[in-house]
């Protein structure tokens, strides 16, 4: 039996980065007093700067750890801190993994299925009825269901959540009309949410580091 995949087990050890940022700040102001008194402008420190904060928050954001003190620095320090504001959305709590994910999906599962048909065991006796609930059963168990009935959609949903490929669940699940996925949504919009906030933390420190790479004018 497969093992459920294991969450972070503790915020990483964030000692060594803050050491350096520290080290950075000192080695800044004692540059810009050197600097002052030979009358010769500072060196920019600022790409520096960013990329180590960019690194910290990346690290952060793909732990699945809280973030708000990094996110506000990297903020600071953002030519464009609106392209960070997806960002926001999860940064008290960490970004949800994909384990997390799909472990909230299959609690949904229920309530996306097709309802049964009505008085489908109404006067029926109990063969009747045990017969009726191994067809339910057999009908929710089966993942290699084909089609694109509701029945079929959910089915390779369950599939998808229990293999923890929540993408795949959610393409599946937007080929549902809004009606049949309504239970759904929230956690559709979650995932989306997911998605934007991974994309905008790895451009900000790409570009960081691109800044930092380019020569002083």
């Amino acid at each position: 039996m497969k093992s459920a995949p294991r969450e972070s087990s503790g915020s990483p050890d964030l000692s060594a980065i803050n050491d350096r940022l520290t080290q950075l700040e000192r080695t800044s102001r004692a540059q810009v007093a050197a600097t002052a008194q030979q009358g010769v402008k500072p060196a920019d420190d600022v790409p520096l700067r960013r990329v180590v904060a960019a690194a910290l928050l990346d690290v952060l954001v793909r732990t699945g750890d809280s973030y708000p003190a990094a996110l506000a620095a990297a903020k600071s320090l953002s030519d464009n801190a609106e392209a960070l504001k997806p960002l926001e959305v999860f940064a008290d709590k960490g970004v949800p993994s994909p384990a997390a994910l799909s472990r909230e999906l299959l609690t949904l599962v229920p309530k996306l299925s097709p309802p049964p048909p009505e008085n489908a065991t109404t006067g029926a006796g109990i063969v009747d009825r045990l017969q009726a609930g191994a067809a339910k059963l057999v009908r929710i168990e089966r993942t290699d269901t084909g089609g694109n009935d509701r029945g079929a959609v959910v089915s390779r949903v369950t599939a998808a959540a229990l293999r923890n490929e929540f993408a795949e669940a959610r393409r599946e699940l937007n080929t549902l009309s809004p009606a049949d996925r309504a239970a759904a949504q929230a956690w559709i919009d979650k995932a989306d949410a997911r998605d934007a906030a991974l994309a905008a933390s790895r451009k900000f420190a790409a570009e960081a580091m691109a800044a930092l790479a380019k020569p002083a004018p």
